[in-house]
């Protein structure tokens, strides 16, 4: 048994963080923390949490955390964590981060996309970026995980199979998304008030969001060298999921023709069929959020649009789960050698 505290624990994020670790029988939350909240009871905070979570909220002093935990999240604004984590607190406990702090290795296009200074640029470099599937063994060994984002987690799964393979042109990549309203926090915002987002549909960010430079880090990888791609996020009237639907075009093989269908699947199962959380549905099956909702899957699929040699990948997620909490926990399991989906078996919640 492990002790795992939270800092942020009355976000959206940070609540589904209790939510999930209530449930896994290899740790114990010693410390809800919330700067907003100090002295009251959580359930008093989450009502759903009545008679389930005795405890009160505390502050975040990560200094003394760090001395009673084994692992802290830091389910918080950017900036928060690179202003206070020092190498005397890597040395006393695991951290896994859910803000965007360590997920950028170039420093200075994490300043110029998030317009904040970075105070501890000294652990970036040996930040791993925790997309489970992807880094699963850089994850085992790190002190301080850089969790991924909701819209990035969806984005990056969805093509990673086809730009590891050479199947596309990452340069071509389109990624138009949907989010839930959830995605942008628990904070009071007019622009996530019930009559502003109910019955409309908005782009945001346009060019502009600061999730792009981290698809395109994670995907150059996998393409092995810089890329750019086009990625617009979308507000959709729905507390819970990400949608996302890729576009991009097919690199053509030595006789001239394109990848066929066959060949796009080959690589998607190559990748994804040994993995837990990431579901290859069956041809002519369309991801849908709502089949996602409440657990820690990412569902796939793709269809070739022949006429134009294009591809359509798309994509969809539980933000808060796999795009959030759900991820931190299997980074967690990863850390401390657990059964990797060990406390996330959620099923998808419908209707």
């Amino acid at each position: 048994m492990i002790k795992a505290g939270i800092i942020g624990a009355t976000g959206y994020a940070g609540g589904e963080l209790v939510r999930i670790l209530l449930g896994h029988k290899e740790v114990e939350i010693k410390w809800y923390g919330s700067r907003s909240y100090i002295d009251k009871k959580y359930a008093e905070v989450y009502q759903n949490m009545f008679e389930l979570v005795e405890d009160s909220c505390l502050d975040d002093n990560i200094e003394k955390l760090a001395e009673e935990v084994d692992v802290i999240f830091t389910a918080t604004p950017q900036g928060y964590l690179a202003s206070i984590l020092t190498e005397d607190i890597l040395n006393k406990v695991k951290i896994i981060d859910l803000s965007a702090d360590y997920r950028i290795k170039d420093v200075a296009i994490y300043e110029k996309w998030y317009k904040i200074e970075h105070k501890s640029p000294e652990f970036i470099e040996e930040a791993v970026y925790g997309l489970c599937e992807i880094n699963r063994d850089k994850v085992r060994n790190a002190r301080l995980v850089a969790n991924p984002g909701c819209y990035t987690t969806c984005s990056i799964l969805t093509a990673y199979p086809l730009v590891k393979e050479g199947l596309i042109d990452p340069d071509t990549l389109i990624i138009d998304a949907k989010s839930g309203t959830s995605g942008a926090g628990r904070g009071a915002k007019v622009p996530n008030l019930y009559c502003e987002v109910n019955e409309n549909m908005k782009a945001y960010g346009v060019t502009t969001h600061r999730h792009t430079p981290e698809i395109e880090e994670q995907l150059g990888y996998a393409a092995g060298h810089d890329i750019t791609v086009t990625f617009t996020p979308h507000l959709a009237p729905m507390n819970r999921g990400i949608l996302a639907t890729e576009y991009a075009s097919l690199v053509k093989k030595e006789d001239g023709t394109f990848p066929t269908a066959a060949e796009i699947r080959n690589a998607y199962e190559k990748y994804y069929k040994k993995e837990k959380f990431i579901r290859v549905l069956e041809e002519g099956v369309c991801p849908e959020t709502k089949w996602v909702e409440g657990s820690n899957y990412v569902d796939v699929n793709f269809k070739v649009d022949e006429r134009t040699g294009r591809v359509i990948m798309m994509g969809a997620l539980d933000n808060l789960v796999k795009g959030a909490a759900g991820q931190a926990v299997q980074n967690m399991n990863l850390l401390f050698g657990f059964k990797e989906s060990e406390g996330l078996e959620l099923v998808p919640m419908f209707p």
